[in-house]
């Protein structure tokens, strides 16, 4: 049988840690592959690191078509929710995946409903799940707060995660990632000047945190300074101009979707 491991698929799966991936490879070798690898025709949806684990030992393992996917974005989909209804994901990596989904749906001419999972005690790391997922029933609009309870986190953390993704340079985002770092402290960070970001971080735990208290200081006198009528007026041109940008975008958009 032919699989193909799908490369961009493995943006969506966490690599396991040193020791979950040798528990795994343990119970593999002892029990042999219990649970069958899913896929989509021939490409491997889940269970990419048993199925590795099963190449490296020759070992024989079982597989199982998902019928319900009708394209790369329901195999996106639904890798987004098997990792949302996983305990060993962080708050973080949630945030994410919830964006993607976000993202994916925005895109579909009906767009799915973002669902929270509904086993919240989920498999340990090393037990993927191979149990396919119904397909998420329609739903005309995607709010902050259905992705907040899909990835079982605040609103404001999703807030928090957009702004890392859009601010953040690589190796703040390392920081979060690992734990070095709050994502409160990452997304207060993120909003201070690419080479002020490397220079905290290279720093680590203890520069970023002072970064971001310096950030939350300043924030804090300018909401105590009473503002110039100059700067009031600089901020009001700043805020037409965006309107305007933002029409002219919208207006574009509608004028694609008339032709």
């Amino acid at each position: 049988m032919n699989i193909t491991v799908n490369e961009e698929l493995l943006a969506y799966i966490d690599p396991l840690t040193p020791d979950e991936h040798a528990a795994l490879e343990r119970s593999i070798l002892a029990e042999g592959c219990r649970d069958a690898l899913v896929l989509w025709g021939d490409v491997l949806v889940d269970g990419h690191n048993r199925y590795g684990i099963c190449q490296k030992h020759s070992l024989p393992f079982n597989t199982v078509q998902n019928a319900s996917f009708q394209s790369m974005d329901d195999v996106h989909l639904w890798m987004i929710d098997q990792h949302l209804g996983r305990r060993s994901v962080s708050d973080f990596q949630r945030g994410v995946l919830a964006l993607r989904k976000k993202d994916i749906l925005a895109s579909r001419d009906q767009p799915a409903k973002v669902e929270a999972p509904a086993d919240t005690s989920g498999p340990a790391p090393w037990e993927e799940s191979a149990a396919p997922a119904p397909a998420p029933a329609a739903e005309p609009a995607l709010t902050r707060e259905a992705l907040a309870k899909a990835a079982r986190i605040s609103s404001n953390t999703i807030s928090q995660i957009e702004k890392i993704q859009k601010s953040a340079t690589p190796e703040l985002v390392a920081a979060v990632k690992s734990g070095t770092i709050s994502i409160n402290t990452a997304a207060t960070v993120a909003s201070l000047p690419a080479e002020a970001q490397l220079a905290a971080a290279a720093g680590g735990k203890k520069e970023l945190q002072q970064a971001a208290r310096q950030v939350r200081n300043a924030k804090a006198v300018e909401r105590t300074e009473p503002e110039s009528p100059e700067g009031i007026i600089a901020r009001l041109k700043q805020t037409v101009a965006e309107l305007t940008a933002e029409n002219a975008a919208l207006r574009a958009q509608l004028a694609e979707q008339m032709a």
